[in-house]
């Protein structure tokens, strides 16, 4: 098969790993990481124009590295080619091989934040992308010492306490290893993060067998989505996390 890869730059290093295995030919998009932040009408748009003009004579399918992500793929449209998804809501799924075992994770560790080498190498968003992220257009993204000199010192606790700080529901980064390091500088960058934050640490072994799944051209139903042309991505709200619908014109 010729395949082509849509996917987000965080799984740039496990996507190319993957690759150079695959008896598939696969042709590589890698899309900027802060999608996810712009909304999910931004992601989606920014998505379908990468699926369309993906969509061109000599491919036998387009296959996507992202999971449900906020609902950036809801309304995702295959046009004369099929599109294939993996059933997760968001990438940790990808990372720790399957829904189940992310699902476990999370209920034995809630206020986890996980990174992974991709997460720690493209760091935050940028340019374009951070402009127009949510947090941005409502404030979110500003200093306390931002805050008092726009709102007043009276006003500023109340809202970055409120608004402004993200992390204040996390208590544990877990850093996914990939297999792929070839030293511990991302390992090291994880744990040094934790002791900023005075959260507590854990480190855990990666699986890629689902994205090896993905661009080796097996798609159980079970953890993929194939989405036929004149059909589009629906999210289920039960077990599936999305499924195919046709388009109706």
């Amino acid at each position: 098969m010729k395949l082509k890869l849509i996917a987000c730059e965080v799984l740039y290093r496990e996507m190319c790993a993957l690759i150079a295995r695959s008896p598939h030919q696969v042709d590589l998009a890698f899309l900027p990481k802060g999608l996810h932040d712009i909304g999910s009408s931004g992601m989606l748009e920014r998505l379908q124009a990468a699926v369309d003009g993906a969509d061109t004579p000599g491919y036998d399918a387009l296959i996507m590295g992202y999971a449900l992500c906020n609902n950036g793929i809801s309304g995702l449209r295959a046009r004369t080619l099929p599109l294939v998804i993996p059933r997760g809501h968001d990438c940790m799924t990808l990372f720790l091989g399957s829904r189940s075992r992310y699902q476990q994770y999370f209920n034995d560790n809630p206020g986890t934040y996980f990174l992974t080498p991709g997460w720690i190498e493209r760091g935050e968003s940028a340019g374009e992308l951070r402009q127009l992220s949510i947090q941005n257009r409502n404030g979110m993204d500003l200093t306390y010492d931002q805050l008092v000199a726009r709102y007043g010192e009276d006003n500023a606790r109340y809202l970055f306490d409120e608004l402004c700080d993200q992390t204040k529901h996390y208590r544990q980064i877990t850093y996914i290893n990939m297999g792929l390091d070839t030293d511990s500088r991302f390992h090291d960058l994880a744990e040094a993060r934790a002791r900023t934050n005075e959260w507590k640490f854990d480190a855990v072994e990666g699986d890629l067998s689902l994205l090896e799944r993905l661009v080796f051209g097996t798609w159980p139903d079970t953890d993929f989505l194939v989405v036929p042309p004149g059909h589009q991505v629906v999210t289920t709200y039960d077990d599936r996390i999305i499924a195919a619908e046709a388009v109706q014109e």
